[in-house]
């Protein structure tokens, strides 16, 4: 797929969580993408050009604009971030990156925690537009139900697509009674729990470098997965 490169201008601000927010930036109709990658982007800090990497949020199925999802930190980047606001500058150049998904797999599970959720939701929301049969399972890891990103998101693709199940799991949930989902990190026993045919299944790990360094030899080592059904991404964009 060729790289382009283009001017843009915000045309939404979203807040997702209480620190999270996807910023869209508007874009040419025949700029196109897969599920999973990942774009510069070039802004002005006091009039200087600043780059970051970051992953797309959106599917490629979701037309006219480009968008992102962060965690806003106490960074220069990040809070320029958190300043921008429709019709400020912006430049990107597109696309990038192997961690992809359209369809290749007839089995797939997703790994991830915290906003390395971004690329997965990319990947799942074209799975559910496209209606490919593919079955997935995400196990999706966070510290507190206010964390989770993408929730209302999810919870629709579910109700669209019965090819795809959501696992939640909490380090520390506000009331363990009504929290309905799982509690603890993801490690080999939640993986044989909520996914029990793990060994059909090729594996996707987003999110931060030393979770995903942990979940890779997890399941490597633990569960005696081939490395070859396992791909990963270091999450571009915490800092």
């Amino acid at each position: 797929m060729e790289v382009k490169e283009f001017e843009t201008t915000v045309i939404d601000v979203i807040s997702r969580t209480h620190d999270i927010k996807s910023i869209r930036f508007s874009a040419p109709e025949d700029i196109d993408f897969k599920p999973g990658q990942y774009f510069v982007l070039t802004i002005k800090i006091n009039g200087q050009d600043a780059t970051k990497h970051f992953s797309f949020s959106n599917s490629p199925t979701e037309k006219g604009f480009i968008e992102f999802t962060k965690r806003i930190t106490n960074k220069e980047f990040s809070q320029a971030l958190d300043q921008m606001k429709a019709g400020d500058w912006a430049r990107i150049r597109m696309p990038y990156g192997f961690f992809t998904f359209e369809g290749e797999y007839k089995k797939i599970a997703f790994l991830s925690g915290g906003i390395g959720i971004t690329a997965i939701r990319s990947i799942c929301k074209f799975a559910s537009d496209k209606k490919i049969l593919t079955d997935i399972i995400l196990i999706y890891g966070n510290k507190t139900e206010s964390d989770i990103a993408f929730h209302e998101d999810f919870l629709r693709m579910e109700s669209e697509n019965e090819k795809l199940r959501v696992v939640y799991t909490l380090d520390n949930p506000v009331n363990r009674i009504a929290w309905k989902g799982r509690v603890g990190v993801i490690d080999s026993t939640m993986v044989k729990g909520e996914i029990p045919d793990y060994a059909e299944r090729v594996f996707y790990i987003c999110g931060p470098s030393k979770m995903v360094d942990s979940l890779r030899i997890m399941l490597s080592e633990e569960l005696r997965l081939d490395k070859k059904r396992i791909k990963w991404e270091h999450f571009l964009g915490y800092d």
